[in-house]
């Protein structure tokens, strides 16, 4: 079996995000995020884990960084803790953040690492969520504020960013269910105001990048598009999977790329649709240069009664991870991006910003992990995204969730994503197998 060869200069990188890996939760002037706030209610996170120490990354980046050289990672998505640099949401910047981060970029630089920044990933400070949160347009423009701060501070060293991570998480799943921070549950309208909200602000990262970025800055929002995968080829099934597809994700791709909220919006939404102002969609719908995809699973599709879509369930056995959600889909990285590029994107540049499989593992034993089910996910993983570029799909990255273990939301520490194993109380770190082989296929720019 030969390597499967990726296009010279496709860009591999690995991602995680502050609130899971840097900890120092209170430390130099950050304040309280809403999950400092929520990982603290009764029964919100398992084990009642905090992110106050997480990875302890704010004190051990240099060595995370000469970690990630050793292993031929050359690019790394992060983000930055708004909480960090202005405590208030808005208001007075904290310099001791500011600088932080500066102290992490010259880094970054020191072991030639290139930084690609996503500004928001899910930390929204507790004193905008104490005024309304994302349910109200003061948190646009304070998101606005932080944008124009961290582009005009780091904008000389840092051309790719990423405004928002994943708005389906952190409004549906936040403001919804109740499910992830803050924890609320409100109606469908005001559900969908969070949502338009959160793609106001992403117009108001791209504003940012463009009048503060300077020469070669890029900008783009990532997704967790729900992926519908159809069955098998037949025509029919195909289009239920696009159908399907459009409409899980009409909230946020169809005003992002056709700059209105249509007829398949409005059927979904009815009378609880966001209430939207002159200028709105405009912001909302500029130009990006890229689309980041966070995708791990999907759903199963087949035409049922009139073609309309029909969800298949999954039968108990499976194959999945130790996530609940997380099914064994390679298919997947084909058709996410293809149905993204067909339905919405055309050429505009893809990155896969995350993809991985979450596990509870056991300790290393003889300084290894041998993370075998994670290895041949994410080789079966990208042996479909590499189908996909052969028939044309212009995704340009891949991206692999995480560099470590880290804090996993309301599984706490104990779910593990890391291609390092970390150990949270001695914060030792321990490259898995999966590290090793990853290292190989940068190295060789193919799947071995």
């Amino acid at each position: 079996m030969k390597p499967l060869r990726f296009p010279p200069g496709f860009t591999w990188g690995a991602a995680a995000a502050a609130p899971q890996i840097e900890g120092a939760a209170f430390a130099d002037g950050k304040s309280a995020s809403v999950w400092d706030t929520f990982s603290r209610k009764p029964g919100a996170v398992l084990n009642g884990d905090t992110l106050d120490v997480a990875c302890d990354h704010y004190h051990r980046f240099d060595e995370d960084f000469a970690l990630l050289r050793r292993l031929g990672i050359r690019n790394y998505r992060l983000s930055l803790a708004w909480p960090r640099i202005l405590p208030g949401g808005d208001g007075v910047v904290n310099f001791k953040g500011v600088d932080f981060y500066h102290r992490l970029f010259d880094s970054m630089e020191r072991h030639g690492i290139t930084p690609w920044v996503t500004m928001f990933h899910w930390d929204l400070p507790q004193a905008l969520e104490d005024r309304g949160g994302w349910r109200v347009r003061g948190t646009v423009d304070a998101f606005a504020r932080y944008a124009d701060t961290i582009v005009q501070a780091y904008g000389d060293r840092v051309k790719n960013w990423i405004t928002l991570n994943e708005i389906f998480c952190f409004t549906r799943l936040g403001y919804g269910d109740g499910r992830k921070a803050p924890g609320a549950r409100e109606s469908e309208q005001v559900v969908n105001q969070t949502y338009h909200h959160a793609l106001l602000a992403h117009g108001a990262g791209m504003r940012a990048v463009r009048e503060h970025g300077g020469k070669g800055a890029r900008a783009g929002l990532t997704d967790n598009v729900i992926v519908t995968v159809p069955v098998d080829l037949q025509p029919a099934n195909v289009a239920a999977a696009q159908r399907a597809f459009t409409e899980e994700n009409a909230r946020i791709l169809e005003p992002l790329f056709t700059g209105r909220y249509g007829a398949t919006y409005r059927r979904l939404t009815g009378a609880d649709a966001a209430r939207v102002e002159r200028g709105d969609l405009k912001l909302i719908a500029q130009p990006m240069d890229f689309l980041g995809l966070n995708i791990y699973t999907g759903l199963f599709m087949r035409a049922g009664k009139r073609g309309r879509p029909e969800t298949l369930a999954f039968p108990a056995n499976y194959p999945t991870t130790d996530c609940k959600w997380l099914y064994l889909m390679p298919q997947v990285l084909y058709w996410g991006p293809k149905h993204v590029r067909d339905l919405y994107s055309g050429k505009l540049p893809l990155y896969i910003t995350e993809n991985g499989a979450g596990y509870n593992e056991a300790p290393p034993v003889n300084g290894e992990v041998h993370d075998l089910h994670r290895l041949e996910c994410v080789r079966n993983n990208l042996t479909q995204l590499r189908a996909g570029m052969k028939d044309g799909i212009p995704v340009k990255g891949y991206f692999l969730w995480s560099m470590m273990d880290n804090y996993e939301w309301e599984d706490g520490y104990q779910r593990r994503f890391g291609i390092v194993y970390n150990d949270f109380a001695t914060q030792r770190r321990t490259p898995k197998l999966s590290a090793q082989w990853f290292a190989q296929v940068i190295k060789g720019n193919a799947v071995i």
